[in-house]
């Protein structure tokens, strides 16, 4: 009976030792939010990546070693006279890596990022992000462009990453302490780049008279998301209220979404959750308001079985390994969505049902990511950085979970069953 005793008070003692080690560990990883993020354990390649700091350099390591890499590459070119015939490096000498013109520039946003939050990457980042924002280049970008039969270039897709860029710039510039003039005069150089892609954008959404519902590029609300994001840092009132107005013509009404016919076979996005992502943005100032939404929206008490992580069949096909890309932005979107509803205890079952199933997204989506496919490896980093990186203010002063209790509690379960 006597070691009986003995083995318990052991156990109990390390119980307590991994404990102060755990809350530890969760301070100097990264905020409860991110540790609760990172899937237990994803194994790629006998590799297993047990932390963020590991996840974060994989990932910049996808868009380090693409952003400047012009080939493969599929041109979205619309050629107006034999001079539009050049290599990509040439007509778009910022934005040529990476396979497309969007993927080259959501992975220059993936360096923004990480060089911001993680000061081990930022030497690396910040050499490749100066050799692409120079003002030369970016005058080329935006003569190309600037052209009448390139009106739909990049719409609304790419133009919105590039606007979600112009914001990391922007927030970075404002909190940067060292060499923040390097930082300021990217700001800079990307203006007149970012004047147009905004104008473009303001004279296009009042002659859309619908919303593009698809899973894929052409989608409406995934861009709009990004677009009153870069409005509101900019406090562009007018940019801002065209959003907010337009976003409500197009998807206030909607009820009982059918989730039930998503996905599409070569989704990355899904289209009712970027709706509801957005509409939670635009309600965001009466979020009881969004709540009433989103209660009618999805109208089930439990969630639709298709919103469960999808088999990805093959991920070297470049349209398959789409659906990894679907379970991350699923992944966010849910996440951000749970919180959002945080104004409304009688939301907590609910609550729960989204961060379950937006971790089972997580894990299957960034399980999927494999830097020896370029299919995939081009542009997935850029996903998986923006799941775990991802920053939601509190709603209305509540207080956020401390998620370091909750490892805790997993590794007391660990022990003793």
């Amino acid at each position: 009976m006597s070691n009986n005793y003995t083995i318990s008070f052991v156990n109990m003692m390390i119980v307590c030792v991994w404990s102060v080690f755990l809350l530890a560990t969760a301070s100097a990883f990264g905020s409860p939010q991110d540790i609760l993020r990172q899937p237990t354990e994803i194994n790629n390649n006998n590799e297993t990546l047990t932390n963020l700091a590991l996840m974060r350099r994989r990932f910049a390591s996808l868009a380090l070693s693409c952003i400047h890499r012009e080939y493969p590459n599929k041109l979205a070119h619309v050629l107006a006279t034999d001079s539009d015939v050049q290599p990509p490096r040439q007509l778009t000498p910022t934005f040529y890596g990476c396979f497309d013109w969007h993927s080259a520039v959501h992975g220059h946003w993936l360096l923004a990022r990480l060089a911001r939050i993680d000061v081990n990457l930022t030497a690396e980042c910040r050499q490749a992000l100066g050799k692409s924002f120079t003002k030369e280049n970016i005058l080329k970008e935006v003569a190309y462009i600037n052209n009448d039969q390139r009106l739909p270039f990049e719409r609304p897709y790419g133009l919105a990453w590039f606007l979600k860029l112009a914001t990391e710039l922007d927030e970075w510039a404002l909190v940067e302490t060292e060499n923040v003039e390097e930082i300021q005069r990217w700001r800079d150089n990307i203006r007149p780049l970012e004047m147009l892609i905004v104008t473009r954008l303001s004279s296009w959404l009042p002659k859309l008279s619908y919303p593009v519902r698809s899973g894929e590029h052409s989608q409406t609300a995934f861009a709009l998301g990004f677009a009153l994001d870069y409005a509101y840092q900019m406090h562009n009132s007018a940019f801002a209220q065209l959003i907010e107005q337009r976003s409500l013509v197009f998807f206030h009404a909607d009820k009982t979404y059918p989730f039930n016919y998503e996905p599409s076979g070569e989704d990355f996005l899904s289209a009712g959750l970027a709706e509801a992502d957005l509409m939670r943005r635009v309600m965001e100032k009466n979020p009881q308001d969004f709540v009433r939404w989103f209660n009618e929206f999805l109208s089930t008490e439990t969630l639709p079985n298709n919103l469960e992580p999808p088999s990805i069949t093959d991920p070297t096909d470049p349209k398959l390994i789409h659906l990894a890309g679907l379970c991350i932005s699923r992944a966010w979107m849910l996440e951000a969505i749970a919180d959002a509803l945080a104004v409304d205890i009688q939301q907590n079952n609910r609550r729960d049902q989204l961060y379950e199933l937006s971790k089972r997204n997580a894990q299957t989506g960034l399980t999927a990511i494999d830097e020896n496919n370029y299919e995939g490896g081009h542009w997935l980093g850029t996903f998986a950085v923006y799941l775990i990186t991802r920053r939601q203010p509190l709603s209305n002063g509540g207080t956020d979970q401390d998620y370091r209790v909750t490892l805790v509690l997993c590794f007391l379960l660990t022990v003793f069953f």
